[in-house]
């Protein structure tokens, strides 16, 4: 990657984030409105950042949780990751020269987790180029379009003439998506003190159940689940029948996945929505005189909420019926 003097750091911050005018590139518009059609909110494209950087990780195998932690090859190797995930997700068909074709346009794809990194090849002079950011310390990501001219490049000398966007030209980037949340990595910003406490338990069953003890109002991922546990049937140690359900029910906490029917508890209780392969997990007390304006869930008959500090533990009632969230 190329050094970034402070002066061209500096213009970045002061760029104002505008969009390149609809009309000027008609091509990049197709192009543009072609991929807002495909995922409107962009909800596709975070999941696919998200998925890249834990497979990087690959936190069921090595319990990394941090992209410091990654070799120098699997950092580089991101960039190509991110860009045959992306086409798995939308089916994006091969370009003629470049790596996709989207609308009938070449495309290239470019991803870097430091913002303006993106190394823009000499072959992509002239064409469209997708530019992916997404900082796992920042929890955030964009996604922009952008038609690449030489005047717009900083010049350096790298063996293989790789050149950045000049700070003062990335307003030319039309952003489909910018400075968007990333799913969060649970494990990177999770209170260090309780992260030590998870990975002190010798068990993968034992990991979990500190690990929903210690974080919760929180989604919790499907990865998050893999690298505590490291084990091939990781998402059954979660559930009842001697899962963390099980094991942490007796101390009043709930773990609710996505199910329609735990979300709808969830959401009773004020609590963040899980997400495909999402949990949630919260301390729950019945409802009690001191429980005044708290949202209020019923459970089993009864109406719970969210336990306080001094609440005493009692059992958790048994969530409702599974039935998944479309």
């Amino acid at each position: 990657m190329l050094p970034f003097e402070e002066a061209d750091i500096k213009a970045a911050t002061s760029v104002a984030l505008q969009q390149v005018a609809p009309g000027v590139d008609p091509e990049l518009d197709e192009v543009y409105e072609h991929i807002k059609a495909l995922d409107p909110t962009g909800r596709r494209f975070a999941m696919v950042l998200r998925d890249t950087i834990d497979q990087l990780l690959n936190g069921e195998v090595t319990g990394r949780y941090d992209w410091k932690t990654l070799f120098k090859t699997e950092k580089t190797h991101a960039g190509t990751l991110v860009e045959i995930n992306l086409q798995r997700e939308f089916r994006f068909a091969d370009g003629d020269a470049m790596d996709y074709q989207i609308a009938g346009a070449d495309v290239d794809c470019k991803y870097s987790q430091q913002f303006g990194g993106w190394m823009i090849p000499p072959e992509a002079m002239g064409h469209l180029c997708l530019l992916a950011w997404a900082d796992d310390y920042k929890s955030r990501w964009s996604i922009g379009l952008v038609r690449i001219r030489s005047e717009w490049l900083n010049h350096g000398n790298n063996r293989d003439l790789k050149l950045t966007i000049k700070a003062g030209h990335r307003d030319k980037i039309r952003w489909l998506w910018r400075d968007e949340d990333l799913p969060e990595n649970v494990l990177l910003h999770m209170d260090a003190a309780d992260r030590e406490a998870v990975f002190a338990v010798n068990s993968g069953q034992g990991r979990l159940n500190e690990l929903f003890r210690r974080v919760q109002k929180r989604r919790i991922g499907r990865n998050v689940v893999r690298t505590v546990a490291q084990q091939k049937d990781y998402m059954k140690r979660v559930r009842g029948n001697s899962g963390s359900r099980s094991a942490l029910s007796a101390e009043g906490i709930l773990i609710m996945g996505d199910y329609a029917s735990h979300r709808e508890i969830a959401a009773q209780l004020g609590l963040p929505l899980p997400e495909e392969g999402e949990f949630v997990s919260a301390r729950v007390v019945s409802a009690r005189a001191h429980h005044q304006d708290t949202a209020v869930a019923v459970l089993d008959g009864k109406q719970w909420v969210l336990a306080q500090p001094d609440d005493p533990a009692e059992s958790a009632p048994p969530l409702p019926s599974h039935t998944r969230q479309d």
